[in-house]
C-alpha cells in the first residue's frame, strides 16, 4: 500500500522556485531518507506534506486521501516534527505533553509516560523544558509526534542535537516503529551516515529537484572499491600518482586524505611507490561506494581533481 505520494509537487517564495515538479512513492512500512543541502527544498515539501502552506501546483496524498480535502481526518494518522521544536518554557516535558495531547482529544497519563521512556525521556523529571538541552528538546519533539500512535512519522532532522549514544539509541527505536508497527517514515537529514545506516531507500533532492532515487541495498551493489590514503605531504602524493603510476582519478578531502578510483587492486603498489619517495603513508584503507560519495557527485558537493 502506498502511505505517501507525491505529483508533480511544486512550490515558488516569489521568483524563487524552492521544490520544482516532485514526484514520491513511498511504501507503508518503508524507511525513507530525503536528502538535500541546506536550502535544497526538504523542509518546504514536509510543510507540504502538513498543509502547513498550499502547494503551487501539484497534489499530496496520503494513505490515498488528498491533503487538501481531507487534512483533518490524514493529521490523526500523522506524526510530524519540523526544525526545532518549540515548547511552552515554564512547564516541565510532561506537562507540554500533556497540553499537546488534550488539545489532540486525548490526555492519557499512561500513553505521555511511556512515550516520554520510549525517546528517553524521565516523565518525573520537573526540569523546566526553557532549560533543557538542544537534544533533550528533540526527544520531546519526536516524543509529541509519537503520542497519537501514528502511521506515518514525518522528521526533520531527527538527531539534530543529540550525542552519538543517543542517536543510537534514536536510530533503533525509528528502526522498531517501522518493523513492529509498520509505521512509514519519511526523514528530512544532512547527516549522511545516520540515513545509510537506517533507510531503505533515499531520494535526492537539488535545487528544488530530486534527481536521484535509490534503494540502499542497491546503492551497495553498485558500488565500486576505491582506496583512501592519509599521507604528510598530499600534495607531492597527488603529483606522483599521476607521473608514476598514471592515476588521475582522485579526490582530496580534509586531514590530508585522498580518495582514489579504479585502482582498488593497486594498493600495494602505491604504499611502495609513496614510501619510496619518502612520501609518508600514516593510513591505507580499502572501501566500498558509500551514500556520502554518491551524494556528493550528484549535487557537486565537492570538487573531483
Amino acid at each position: 500500500m502506498i502511505a505517501i505520494e507525491t505529483k508533480n509537487l511544486t512550490k515558488s517564495f516569489g521568483s524563487h522556485r524552492v521544490v520544482d515538479r516532485l514526484n514520491l512513492s513511498i511504501e507503508q512500512g518503508e524507511i525513507y531518507g530525503f536528502l538535500g543541502k541546506n536550502g535544497a527544498g526538504k523542509s518546504t515539501t514536509i510543510k507540504m506534506m502538513t498543509g502547513l502552506i498550499p502547494p503551487d501546483e501539484g497534489n499530496i496524498r496520503i494513505f490515498g486521501e488528498d491533503i487538501r480535502k481531507a487534512r483533518q481526518q490524514i493529521l490523526k494518522r500523522v506524526g510530524c516534527i519540523i526544525e526545532t521544536p518549540g515548547f511552552c518554557g515554564n512547564l516541565t516535558g510532561q506537562e507540554n505533553l500533556q497540553i499537546y495531547s488534550r488539545l489532540s482529544g486525548s490526555s492519557k497519563r499512561k500513553i505521555i509516560e511511556d512515550t516520554m521512556e520510549m525517546v528517553g525521556l524521565d516523565p518525573k523529571n520537573t526540569l523546566l523544558s526553557r532549560r533543557y538541552s538542544l537534544g533533550m528538546k528533540q526527544r520531546l519533539g519526536i516524543a509529541r509526534a509519537l503520542l497519537n500512535q501514528p502511521e506515518v512519522l514525518l522528521l526533520d532532522e531527527p538527531t539534530n542535537g543529540l550525542d552519538p549514544s543517543g542517536i543510537r539509541e534514536m536510530r533503533k527505536l525509528l528502526r522498531l516503529l517501522a518493523k513492529e508497527q509498520r509505521m512509514t517514515l519519511f526523514i528530512s537529514s544532512h547527516i549522511l551516515t545516520e540515513v545509510e545506516q537506517l533507510a531503505d531507500r533515499v531520494g535526492i533532492i537539488h535545487n528544488g529537484k530530486l534527481i536521484d532515487e535509490i534503494s540502499m541495498e542497491g546503492l551497495r551493489k553498485q558500488g565500486s572499491a576505491y582506496l583512501e590514503i592519509q599521507v604528510d605531504r598530499p600534495a607531492e602524493a597527488l603529483r606522483l600518482l599521476e607521473t608514476e603510476m598514471g592515476i588521475f582519478d582522485f579526490s582530496v578531502k580534509a586531514e590530508n586524505r585522498i580518495e582514489i578510483f579504479d585502482a582498488a587492486e593497486q594498493s600495494a603498489q602505491i604504499n611502495q611507490m609513496l614510501v619510496e619517495h619518502q612520501v609518508e603513508v600514516y593510513q591505507l584503507n580499502r572501501k566500498e561506494q558509500s551514500l556520502e560519495r554518491h551524494f556528493i557527485e550528484l549535487t557537486g558537493g565537492e570538487k573531483r581533481l
